[in-house]
Protein backbone atom coordinates (compact mmCIF):
# COMPACT_ATOMS: atom_id res chain seq x y z
CA UNK A 1 0.00 0.00 0.00
CA UNK A 2 1.25 3.25 -1.04
CA UNK A 3 2.45 5.77 2.01
CA UNK A 4 0.25 9.17 2.24
CA UNK A 5 2.42 11.75 2.44
CA UNK A 6 2.83 13.66 5.72
CA UNK A 7 1.63 16.61 4.37
CA UNK A 8 -1.91 15.30 3.24
CA UNK A 9 -2.12 13.69 6.34
CA UNK A 10 -1.78 16.83 8.17
CA UNK A 11 -4.24 18.36 6.26
CA UNK A 12 -6.57 15.44 6.87
CA UNK A 13 -5.97 15.69 10.63
CA UNK A 14 -6.72 19.79 10.52
CA UNK A 15 -10.04 19.51 8.32
CA UNK A 16 -11.09 16.56 11.14
CA UNK A 17 -10.33 18.65 13.84
CA UNK A 18 -12.61 21.67 12.06
CA UNK A 19 -15.28 19.82 11.40
CA UNK A 20 -15.54 18.42 15.26
CA UNK A 21 -14.82 21.60 16.58
CA UNK A 22 -17.60 22.90 14.90
CA UNK A 23 -20.03 20.25 16.56
CA UNK A 24 -18.34 20.50 20.24
CA UNK A 25 -20.32 22.82 21.47
CA UNK A 26 -23.61 20.48 20.95
CA UNK A 27 -21.86 17.54 21.98
CA UNK A 28 -20.55 18.71 25.12
CA UNK A 29 -22.86 19.16 28.18
CA UNK A 30 -20.94 20.45 30.44
CA UNK A 31 -20.16 23.63 28.76
CA UNK A 32 -23.33 24.24 27.63
CA UNK A 33 -24.75 23.13 31.32
CA UNK A 34 -21.49 26.45 32.33
CA UNK A 35 -23.42 28.81 29.81
CA UNK A 36 -26.99 28.22 31.04
CA UNK A 37 -25.44 28.53 34.17
CA UNK A 38 -23.70 32.16 32.65
CA UNK A 39 -26.73 33.48 31.11
CA UNK A 40 -29.38 32.44 33.27
CA UNK A 41 -27.50 34.11 36.29
CA UNK A 42 -29.32 37.19 36.37
CA UNK A 43 -25.78 39.05 36.20
CA UNK A 44 -25.11 40.62 33.06
CA UNK A 45 -21.69 41.25 34.43
CA UNK A 46 -20.96 37.24 34.51
CA UNK A 47 -21.63 36.91 30.50
CA UNK A 48 -18.78 36.09 28.15
CA UNK A 49 -17.31 39.33 26.75
CA UNK A 50 -19.35 39.61 23.21
CA UNK A 51 -17.54 39.63 19.95
CA UNK A 52 -17.20 43.10 18.95
CA UNK A 53 -15.73 45.44 16.17
CA UNK A 54 -13.14 47.45 18.25
CA UNK A 55 -15.34 50.84 16.73
CA UNK A 56 -18.26 49.82 18.92
CA UNK A 57 -16.54 49.23 22.42
CA UNK A 58 -17.07 52.54 23.55
CA UNK A 59 -20.34 52.58 24.73
CA UNK A 60 -21.25 49.56 23.76
CA UNK A 61 -24.95 47.85 25.81
CA UNK A 62 -25.27 44.54 25.84
CA UNK A 63 -28.76 43.23 25.71
CA UNK A 64 -31.11 42.55 27.86
CA UNK A 65 -34.74 43.35 29.33
CA UNK A 66 -36.64 46.20 28.47
CA UNK A 67 -36.68 49.43 30.69
CA UNK A 68 -40.26 51.34 31.11
CA UNK A 69 -40.96 52.91 28.26
CA UNK A 70 -40.31 56.71 27.94
CA UNK A 71 -42.59 59.67 27.43
CA UNK A 72 -41.37 62.30 26.12
CA UNK A 73 -41.65 65.49 28.11
CA UNK A 74 -43.80 67.75 25.58
CA UNK A 75 -46.24 64.40 25.41
CA UNK A 76 -46.26 62.99 28.65
CA UNK A 77 -48.68 60.19 28.76
CA UNK A 78 -52.12 60.06 30.38
CA UNK A 79 -55.24 57.26 30.32
CA UNK A 80 -57.00 59.63 28.83
CA UNK A 81 -54.64 60.37 25.93
CA UNK A 82 -54.33 57.02 25.10
CA UNK A 83 -58.19 55.99 24.75
CA UNK A 84 -58.30 58.97 22.56
CA UNK A 85 -55.37 57.75 20.40
CA UNK A 86 -56.09 54.04 20.10
CA UNK A 87 -59.56 55.49 18.72
CA UNK A 88 -57.73 57.08 16.11
CA UNK A 89 -55.41 55.07 15.41
CA UNK A 90 -58.24 52.70 14.33
CA UNK A 91 -60.51 55.11 13.08
CA UNK A 92 -60.38 55.45 8.82
CA UNK A 93 -62.25 58.24 8.85
CA UNK A 94 -58.02 60.08 9.29
CA UNK A 95 -57.84 58.50 5.40
CA UNK A 96 -59.10 60.47 2.58
CA UNK A 97 -60.94 57.21 1.05
CA UNK A 98 -62.46 57.06 4.98
CA UNK A 99 -61.16 52.93 4.38
CA UNK A 100 -57.94 53.19 5.64
CA UNK A 101 -56.71 53.37 9.00
CA UNK A 102 -53.70 53.10 10.73
CA UNK A 103 -54.44 49.56 11.95
CA UNK A 104 -54.51 48.23 8.16
CA UNK A 105 -51.31 48.33 8.39
CA UNK A 106 -50.58 47.25 11.98
CA UNK A 107 -52.95 44.22 13.22
CA UNK A 108 -52.12 43.16 16.45
CA UNK A 109 -52.81 39.47 14.92
CA UNK A 110 -50.04 40.00 12.73
CA UNK A 111 -47.46 41.28 15.27
CA UNK A 112 -48.69 44.79 14.68
CA UNK A 113 -47.68 44.55 11.12
CA UNK A 114 -49.58 43.23 8.08
CA UNK A 115 -47.59 40.39 7.59
CA UNK A 116 -47.31 41.32 3.25
CA UNK A 117 -43.66 42.31 1.94
CA UNK A 118 -45.36 45.67 0.79
CA UNK A 119 -49.09 46.70 2.02
CA UNK A 120 -51.72 48.26 0.58
CA UNK A 121 -52.65 51.99 0.42
CA UNK A 122 -55.06 54.22 -1.35
CA UNK A 123 -56.79 53.13 -4.68
CA UNK A 124 -55.10 49.81 -3.94
CA UNK A 125 -51.71 51.29 -4.39
CA UNK A 126 -48.97 49.25 -2.99
CA UNK A 127 -45.77 51.09 -1.58
CA UNK A 128 -41.97 49.99 -1.81
CA UNK A 129 -41.17 48.82 1.90
CA UNK A 130 -42.08 46.62 4.38
CA UNK A 131 -44.57 47.77 7.34
CA UNK A 132 -42.35 48.01 9.92
CA UNK A 133 -44.16 46.65 13.43
CA UNK A 134 -45.11 49.32 16.23
CA UNK A 135 -44.24 47.06 19.09
CA UNK A 136 -41.44 48.80 21.06
CA UNK A 137 -41.92 51.65 18.52
CA UNK A 138 -41.29 53.73 21.78
CA UNK A 139 -37.71 52.65 22.28
CA UNK A 140 -36.75 54.18 19.14
CA UNK A 141 -35.04 57.38 18.27
CA UNK A 142 -36.08 58.03 15.14
CA UNK A 143 -38.93 56.52 13.04
CA UNK A 144 -39.41 54.74 9.64
CA UNK A 145 -36.99 52.60 7.66
CA UNK A 146 -34.68 55.59 7.33
CA UNK A 147 -35.13 57.49 9.78
CA UNK A 148 -36.74 60.83 7.97
CA UNK A 149 -39.23 61.23 11.32
CA UNK A 150 -37.55 62.15 14.51
CA UNK A 151 -40.14 61.74 16.76
CA UNK A 152 -43.27 59.47 17.24
CA UNK A 153 -45.36 62.11 16.95
CA UNK A 154 -43.91 63.39 13.52
CA UNK A 155 -44.32 59.47 12.29
CA UNK A 156 -47.61 59.32 12.93
CA UNK A 157 -48.44 61.95 10.63
CA UNK A 158 -46.52 60.48 7.73
CA UNK A 159 -49.22 58.18 6.88
CA UNK A 160 -51.98 60.30 6.99
CA UNK A 161 -50.43 62.66 4.30
CA UNK A 162 -48.21 60.34 1.95
CA UNK A 163 -49.88 59.90 -1.52
CA UNK A 164 -49.52 56.05 -1.66
CA UNK A 165 -50.62 55.34 2.20
CA UNK A 166 -53.52 57.31 3.42
CA UNK A 167 -54.01 59.93 0.92
CA UNK A 168 -54.88 62.25 3.22
CA UNK A 169 -53.83 66.64 4.20
CA UNK A 170 -53.46 67.51 7.86
CA UNK A 171 -56.64 69.89 6.53
CA UNK A 172 -58.62 67.67 5.69
CA UNK A 173 -57.59 64.93 8.89
CA UNK A 174 -58.61 67.51 10.79
CA UNK A 175 -61.68 68.91 9.28
CA UNK A 176 -62.86 64.92 9.31
CA UNK A 177 -62.22 64.61 13.11
CA UNK A 178 -63.91 68.30 14.29
CA UNK A 179 -67.31 66.88 12.23
CA UNK A 180 -67.46 64.17 14.83
CA UNK A 181 -69.55 65.82 17.64
CA UNK A 182 -68.67 62.46 19.67
CA UNK A 183 -64.84 62.99 19.92
CA UNK A 184 -65.33 66.44 21.36
CA UNK A 185 -65.88 64.76 25.05
CA UNK A 186 -62.54 62.15 24.36
CA UNK A 187 -60.52 65.70 23.57
CA UNK A 188 -61.61 67.33 26.71
CA UNK A 189 -60.44 64.54 28.93
CA UNK A 190 -57.03 64.43 26.63
CA UNK A 191 -56.51 67.85 26.83
CA UNK A 192 -58.91 69.87 28.77
CA UNK A 193 -60.75 71.34 25.93
CA UNK A 194 -62.29 70.30 22.69
CA UNK A 195 -59.95 72.01 20.28
CA UNK A 196 -58.82 69.34 17.71
CA UNK A 197 -55.51 70.16 15.82
CA UNK A 198 -53.31 68.25 13.93
CA UNK A 199 -50.89 68.20 17.09
CA UNK A 200 -53.21 66.95 19.15
CA UNK A 201 -54.40 63.57 16.86
CA UNK A 202 -50.61 63.17 16.41
CA UNK A 203 -49.92 63.63 19.93
CA UNK A 204 -52.35 61.18 21.08
CA UNK A 205 -51.94 58.38 18.37
CA UNK A 206 -48.28 58.77 19.20
CA UNK A 207 -48.96 58.24 23.17
CA UNK A 208 -51.50 55.30 22.23
CA UNK A 209 -48.66 53.37 20.64
CA UNK A 210 -45.82 53.69 23.17
CA UNK A 211 -48.08 51.76 25.24
CA UNK A 212 -47.56 48.83 22.29
CA UNK A 213 -44.78 46.86 23.89
CA UNK A 214 -43.58 43.62 24.12
CA UNK A 215 -44.63 41.46 27.58
CA UNK A 216 -42.05 39.11 29.17
CA UNK A 217 -40.48 36.70 26.64
CA UNK A 218 -38.81 33.32 27.27
CA UNK A 219 -35.54 35.15 27.09
CA UNK A 220 -36.37 37.78 29.34
CA UNK A 221 -37.98 35.33 32.21
CA UNK A 222 -34.60 33.11 31.17
CA UNK A 223 -31.78 35.83 31.39
CA UNK A 224 -33.77 36.82 34.88
CA UNK A 225 -32.76 33.50 36.46
CA UNK A 226 -35.55 31.10 35.22
CA UNK A 227 -32.33 28.61 34.56
CA UNK A 228 -34.11 25.84 32.78
CA UNK A 229 -36.70 27.85 30.35
CA UNK A 230 -34.40 27.46 27.48
CA UNK A 231 -33.61 24.09 25.89
CA UNK A 232 -29.78 23.57 25.36
CA UNK A 233 -30.06 24.67 21.58
CA UNK A 234 -31.37 27.58 22.80
CA UNK A 235 -28.81 28.14 25.11
CA UNK A 236 -26.17 27.43 22.28
CA UNK A 237 -27.73 30.08 20.17
CA UNK A 238 -27.81 32.85 22.75
CA UNK A 239 -24.01 32.33 22.95
CA UNK A 240 -23.79 32.49 19.27
CA UNK A 241 -26.10 35.75 18.86
CA UNK A 242 -23.25 37.17 21.04
CA UNK A 243 -20.23 35.72 20.13
CA UNK A 244 -19.56 33.31 16.42
CA UNK A 245 -22.31 34.62 14.60
CA UNK A 246 -21.68 38.59 15.46
CA UNK A 247 -25.72 39.81 15.98
CA UNK A 248 -24.30 41.84 18.82
CA UNK A 249 -22.69 44.12 16.61
CA UNK A 250 -25.74 45.80 15.39
CA UNK A 251 -28.53 43.97 17.45
CA UNK A 252 -27.55 45.09 20.94
CA UNK A 253 -28.96 46.84 23.66
CA UNK A 254 -32.83 45.82 25.64
CA UNK A 255 -34.20 46.74 22.27
CA UNK A 256 -32.34 44.60 20.13
CA UNK A 257 -31.45 47.24 18.29
CA UNK A 258 -28.03 49.90 17.75
CA UNK A 259 -31.23 52.33 16.67
CA UNK A 260 -28.44 53.72 13.60
CA UNK A 261 -28.51 52.55 9.77
CA UNK A 262 -26.31 49.84 8.08
CA UNK A 263 -26.05 49.24 4.54
CA UNK A 264 -27.09 45.43 3.93
CA UNK A 265 -26.12 44.93 0.56
CA UNK A 266 -30.12 45.22 -0.31
CA UNK A 267 -30.35 48.47 -1.90
CA UNK A 268 -30.00 46.97 -5.58
CA UNK A 269 -28.54 50.21 -6.81
CA UNK A 270 -29.09 51.08 -10.41
CA UNK A 271 -31.08 48.40 -10.90
CA UNK A 272 -34.58 47.11 -10.56
CA UNK A 273 -36.38 48.11 -7.38
CA UNK A 274 -33.59 50.37 -6.03
CA UNK A 275 -33.93 52.39 -2.49
CA UNK A 276 -31.18 54.60 -1.09
CA UNK A 277 -33.08 54.64 2.14
CA UNK A 278 -31.24 57.39 4.36
CA UNK A 279 -29.29 58.90 1.83
CA UNK A 280 -33.28 60.33 0.01
CA UNK A 281 -33.60 62.57 2.65
CA UNK A 282 -29.97 63.24 4.18
CA UNK A 283 -28.04 63.76 0.80
CA UNK A 284 -24.91 62.29 2.26
CA UNK A 285 -22.84 59.70 0.57
CA UNK A 286 -22.42 57.51 3.36
CA UNK A 287 -26.21 56.89 3.62
CA UNK A 288 -26.36 55.61 0.53
CA UNK A 289 -28.45 51.79 0.69
CA UNK A 290 -28.37 52.43 4.90
CA UNK A 291 -31.33 51.73 6.45
CA UNK A 292 -32.31 50.97 10.42
CA UNK A 293 -31.95 48.24 12.31
CA UNK A 294 -34.99 46.95 13.43
CA UNK A 295 -35.86 45.53 16.79
CA UNK A 296 -35.69 41.60 16.74
CA UNK A 297 -37.94 41.58 19.62
CA UNK A 298 -41.14 39.45 18.27
CA UNK A 299 -39.61 39.09 15.06
CA UNK A 300 -40.94 35.59 14.90
CA UNK A 301 -44.67 37.34 14.74
CA UNK A 302 -43.29 39.95 12.21
CA UNK A 303 -42.21 38.09 8.97
CA UNK A 304 -41.14 39.06 5.92
CA UNK A 305 -38.48 40.52 6.73
CA UNK A 306 -35.58 43.36 5.22
CA UNK A 307 -37.44 46.72 4.56
CA UNK A 308 -38.64 45.20 1.14
CA UNK A 309 -40.05 42.04 2.78
CA UNK A 310 -38.13 39.85 0.42
CA UNK A 311 -37.13 37.49 2.70
CA UNK A 312 -40.07 35.62 3.97
CA UNK A 313 -38.68 33.46 7.17
CA UNK A 314 -35.85 33.82 9.77
CA UNK A 315 -33.86 30.97 8.31
CA UNK A 316 -33.67 32.42 5.21
CA UNK A 317 -32.37 35.65 6.61
CA UNK A 318 -29.62 33.55 8.95
CA UNK A 319 -28.02 31.93 5.71
CA UNK A 320 -28.14 35.62 4.42
CA UNK A 321 -25.83 37.07 6.94
CA UNK A 322 -23.96 33.92 7.01
CA UNK A 323 -22.23 33.92 3.84
CA UNK A 324 -21.77 37.89 5.16
CA UNK A 325 -24.79 39.49 2.61
CA UNK A 326 -24.42 40.77 -1.00
CA UNK A 327 -21.43 42.84 -1.72
CA UNK A 328 -22.29 44.15 -5.02
CA UNK A 329 -18.96 45.19 -7.56
CA UNK A 330 -19.95 48.55 -9.93
CA UNK A 331 -20.04 47.43 -13.24
CA UNK A 332 -17.80 49.16 -16.13
CA UNK A 333 -20.24 51.99 -16.49
CA UNK A 334 -20.66 52.23 -12.74
CA UNK A 335 -16.88 52.84 -11.90
CA UNK A 336 -16.55 56.21 -11.57
CA UNK A 337 -19.88 56.48 -9.94
CA UNK A 338 -18.94 57.91 -6.57
CA UNK A 339 -22.42 56.99 -4.69
CA UNK A 340 -22.24 53.43 -5.31
CA UNK A 341 -22.77 51.85 -2.42
CA UNK A 342 -20.54 49.69 0.26
CA UNK A 343 -22.11 47.34 2.24
CA UNK A 344 -21.33 47.78 5.80
CA UNK A 345 -18.22 46.33 6.79
CA UNK A 346 -19.40 44.89 10.22
CA UNK A 347 -21.07 42.09 7.90
CA UNK A 348 -18.78 39.14 7.93
CA UNK A 349 -18.81 35.39 6.34
CA UNK A 350 -19.73 33.46 9.47
CA UNK A 351 -19.23 29.91 8.36
CA UNK A 352 -21.91 28.91 10.45
CA UNK A 353 -22.23 24.94 10.62
CA UNK A 354 -26.21 23.90 10.05
CA UNK A 355 -26.90 22.95 13.71
CA UNK A 356 -24.99 26.49 14.30
CA UNK A 357 -27.74 28.09 12.22
CA UNK A 358 -30.61 26.15 13.69
CA UNK A 359 -29.31 27.35 17.42
CA UNK A 360 -29.04 30.94 16.13
CA UNK A 361 -32.88 30.69 14.71
CA UNK A 362 -34.04 28.79 17.89
CA UNK A 363 -32.87 31.73 20.05
CA UNK A 364 -34.24 34.09 18.10
CA UNK A 365 -37.82 32.42 18.43
CA UNK A 366 -37.42 33.15 22.15
CA UNK A 367 -37.46 37.18 21.70
CA UNK A 368 -41.17 37.00 21.47
CA UNK A 369 -43.77 37.04 24.12
CA UNK A 370 -47.66 35.98 23.91
CA UNK A 371 -49.71 37.52 21.57
CA UNK A 372 -52.71 39.02 21.82
CA UNK A 373 -55.59 40.60 20.24
CA UNK A 374 -56.19 44.05 20.42
CA UNK A 375 -60.18 44.54 19.64
CA UNK A 376 -60.89 47.77 17.70
CA UNK A 377 -62.97 50.24 19.70
CA UNK A 378 -66.08 51.31 19.40
CA UNK A 379 -65.67 54.92 17.35
CA UNK A 380 -66.86 58.31 18.48
CA UNK A 381 -70.15 59.43 16.48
Amino acid sequence: MKKIPLIILGILALLAFTLRHKDDIFTDPEYIAQLRTMYSSGDPTKWEAPTLDSTLVAGFQDIGSLPPIPFPTDNPFSEDKKTLGKLLFFDPRLSRSTQISCASCHDSQLGWGDGRSVSFGHNRRTGVRNAMTILNTGYYTSFFWDGRATTLEEQALGPMTDPVEMHSTQDLSVKRIRKIKGYKPYFVKAFGDDKITIERITQAIATYERTIVSGKSKFDRFISGDKNRFTDEEVVGLHLFRTKARCINCHNTPLFSDNQFHNVGLSYYGRMYEDLGKYKHSKKKEDVGSFRTPSLREVARTAPYMHNGFMPDLEGVVEMYNIGMPRPEPRENQKKDTLFPTTDRLLQTLNLSRKEKEALVAFLKTLSSPAYHERMPELPQ
